[in-house]
């Protein structure tokens, strides 16, 4: 069979949930294509070549242009079996399942795509409408991803320090997660579970990367301490082979907190920074996301890090139901007090809450009273603020991070606007001290080119 694999968006990295699949369905024998539709275009004659079209979906950004890929597909033929893979590929299903996509499987996909297109090379008939398992975490081994049917480097996310840049590979040491935050897509599919990569198909893979030019690696597991005697196995042994490679993770506020002990370790062998999701300064809220730390911890979490010269680059979530004007000015002097404008992508400034189909929140008792009608087009539940001028106040933010990013505006720049119309609605005549901005826009800490979201 021939089997086009199309990626749409994985932050701005070369798609590992691309490769991974064409490297298992290779193995089983399958003539396999990979195209990046964030770099590349969709050509019909790519289409015309295939038997079979896998959609990567890991993230809502992916799902949301994947129903687009799959629409040009189906439009182009109507008859080519399409399946979407991956964390949300059963969110929007009523509008996918037997109309856009023939399967549909999340979790654990490799094996369920190849005994899929091994069912259509044996002439079985698309299962349109067919029901997938949801997860599947069994001892199916890892196959080493196909990197050579990628793009190369270049044209993604590259590690921005000391006034250059550096090409950046992506790999995952784990799959799933086994914390259950209320607003994360992950506990939906996984349910708490965690499936390791084996430290030595983890090398390989950072092996292929490297001749490939990368300098840095990005571990993007959910948590990459949730098996964290595994993680430091992987580190060892990648510094070992590759001591000049620098490399960042995430992981949530508990865990470096809890791992202590670990993180001078881990800044010897190259960790330049971490992804936190603090969320907000709100600990009801933190509470309410079920996110197990308090805003007090996530302090000390910076503090903890910074001791080992490794920084904190967070990620906010500062719109919700619950929030108010005094949350959102109180996360921006929590930005000032501990030295984070220049570590903030200005994209976290306007992040509004999503509810796909499946999330946790959504049986809270908190959000019943703000919940409103699915959206299949934006491919969550609508939700209103307590205080219907946060909703407004949240479009005027996205709005004007959007334009300040595309015209390449400092973050620091940014953060000034951000605090002043927030400051602003809230009433306050306020502004940041001036010296805290200015070396927040200058000083060069370690950053991916690419902003995270979504």
């Amino acid at each position: 069979m021939r089997v086009l694999l199309l990626s749409t968006y994985e932050l701005g990295h070369q798609p590992l949930h691309a490769a991974s699949p064409a490297g298992a369905m290779r193995d089983a024998g399958h003539e396999v294509r990979c195209l990046d539709l964030s770099i590349q275009k969709l050509e019909p004659a790519r289409v015309d070549w295939a038997d079979a079209v896998g959609i990567s979906v890991p993230m809502h950004t992916a799902m949301r242009l994947g129903i687009k890929a799959a629409k040009i597909v189906k439009t182009h033929n109507r008859e080519l079996p399409v399946c979407f893979y991956g964390l949300y590929a059963p969110v929007g299903r009523d509008s996918t399942v037997g109309v856009l996509a023939d399967r549909v499987i999340a979790g654990e996909y490799e094996s369920g795509l190849v005994a899929w297109v091994d069912r259509l090379a044996q002439g079985d008939a698309p299962d349109a409408g067919s029901d997938e398992p949801t997860i599947q975490l069994g001892h199916d081994p890892f196959v080493l991803p196909a990197r050579d049917l990628l793009p190369e480097l270049d044209g993604y996310a590259h590690l921005a320090m000391d006034g250059g840049e550096r090409k950046v590979g992506y790999v995952e040491a784990s799959h799933g997660c086994a914390h259950e935050c209320r607003h994360c897509p992950v506990p939906v599919v996984y349910g708490g579970r965690i499936r390791l990569v084996p430290a030595d198909v983890v090398v390989a893979d950072v092996e292929q990367l490297v001749r490939m030019g990368a300098e840095h690696i990005t571990f993007g597991d959910p948590d990459f301490l949730n098996g964290w005697r595994h993680s430091l196995r992987v580190v060892r042994a990648i510094h070992e082979r590759w001591p000049q490679l620098t490399f960042d993770v995430t992981t949530k506020v508990e865990h470096v907190l809890e791992r202590h002990d670990i993180w001078t370790e881990m800044a010897n062998s190259g960790c330049l920074f971490v992804v936190c999701a603090l969320e907000t300064t709100n600990d009801l809220i933190l509470e309410r996301l079920d996110k197990g730390h308090t805003t007090a911890q996530a302090v000390e979490a910076i503090d903890i890090l910074r001791a080992h010269g490794i920084e904190v680059r967070p990620s906010f979530l500062p719109f919700t139901p619950w929030t108010t004007h005094a949350d959102l000015a109180d996360m921006l002097n929590f930005i000032v007090t501990n030295d984070l404008i220049a570590n903030v992508d200005p994209v976290q400034y306007s992040i509004r809450l999503l509810l796909p189909e499946g999330s946790l929140l959504l049986a809270h008792p908190d959000m019943k009273p703000h919940l409103g009608p699915y959206d299949s087009e934006h491919l969550t539940y609508t939700w209103r603020a307590e205080d219907p001028s946060i909703d407004v106040l949240q479009r005027r933010l996205g709005s004007l991070v959007e334009a300040a990013t595309a015209s390449g505006e400092p973050a620091g720049a940014t953060f000034l606007e951000v605090y002043r119309v927030v400051m602003e609605a809230a009433g306050h005549r306020t502004s940041p001290p001036a010296d805290l901005i200015e070396a927040g826009s200058t000083e060069g800490r370690p950053r991916l080119t690419e902003p995270w979201f979504c």
